[in-house]
């Protein structure tokens, strides 16, 4: 199978009544990592490009890349996403590349910090969704703001979404993925306690729009494990906390579909690589110690689809 629009994969995750993992991918081996638990879950996969990501790497080639390791596992499903798009030029030359969807993030102006207006929301949106659905490319939207940092994403204030909001949003747009604000947040540093997420708002926006995809942003579980291990070898991260996993799962019972995960899997990879400097102090290959990244992602990457319900699915 060729890469595919992401709504494929959620329409199925919707008749299924699970959620599949959105993860962010900077570089090969990340892109490996994924795969392979992927391949080995029998699971979809959600690949995730940030702007600073496209910035970070050849957009060309990671587009590349992407696209030689769906043909090799034409069994699975994958979609490539622009994680948190900020215009519609920006969306155009994604699209371009061969991305199969994107999220327009019309909550934030365009300092990525500074919340829009509903209706200046809704039409930075619909110009968006208007010109990708004509391309046959899938549309994420978000209605709300998260608190936290990542990737240069910082809201000045937390906005939970209205489900009143969220039902008219997606009629005057046309989307086909709505992220909801709940009380997540971007980052590592979310929470100082175990955090009370508004759940509610996702029943009520679920029964409003039954057919469109929910979205859960900054789903993180920040696991101590994790963060333990990179402090144990010279890392020095304060106390962190994330969206526990029990609390993902009830989320996704009553209707998220798309869950996204980055840091987790960035306090993975380093972990890894720390332990490895650690242990082998005499050793300067890249492919070494980057391997052990590779990993850990994969690792990881495998026990959320396990934990999403989305393993045996593909």
């Amino acid at each position: 199978m060729a890469l595919c629009p992401m709504k494929e994969i959620l329409k199925e995750a919707e008749k299924g009544g699970y959620g599949v993992g959105a993860f962010n991918v900077n570089n090969m081996e990340q892109l490996q990592g994924i795969i392979r638990a992927g391949d080995e879950a029998k699971s979809p996969i959600i690949l995730q490009v940030s702007k600073t990501a496209l910035t970070y790497t050849d957009k060309e080639l990671l587009v590349a890349m992407i696209q030689v390791a769906a043909k090799k596992h034409p069994h699975l499903p994958i979609a490539i996403h622009l994680d948190h798009g900020s215009n519609l030029a920006l969306v155009k030359e994604v699209i371009d590349l061969g991305f199969t969807s994107v999220m327009i993030d019309g909550s934030l102006q365009e300092d990525g910090k500074t919340p829009r207006s509903f209706d200046d929301n809704a039409r930075v949106t619909k110009e968006v969704a208007d010109y990708a659905h004509k391309k046959g490319v899938t549309v994420e939207g978000e209605l709300g703001t998260l608190g936290g940092i990542e990737d240069g994403i910082a809201a000045s204030k937390v906005i939970l979404t209205d489900p009143k909001d969220a039902e008219r949003f997606v009629k005057d747009t046309g989307v086909d993925a709505l992220a909801l604000a709940i009380g997540t947040s971007h980052g590592a540093y979310k929470f100082k306690a175990t955090p009370k997420l508004a759940l509610d708002i996702i029943t009520e926006v679920h029964r409003r729009v039954p057919d469109t995809f929910l979205v859960m942003h900054g789903s993180s579980s920040v696991p101590q494990e994790l963060i333990e291990e990179v402090n144990k070898y010279g890392g020095e991260l304060k106390k962190a906390m994330g969206v526990p996993i029990d609390t993902i799962k009830e989320a996704i019972k009553l209707g998220m579909r798309k869950i996204n995960i980055d840091t987790d899997g960035r306090l993975a990879f380093t972990g890894a690589i720390r332990k490895y400097f650690h242990e082998h102090p005499e050793v300067f290959d890249q492919r070494k110690y980057l391997g052990e990244g590779r990993e850990a992602i994969y690792k990881w990457v495998k026990s959320k689809m396990i934990d999403f319900g989305c393993a045996g699915k593909a």
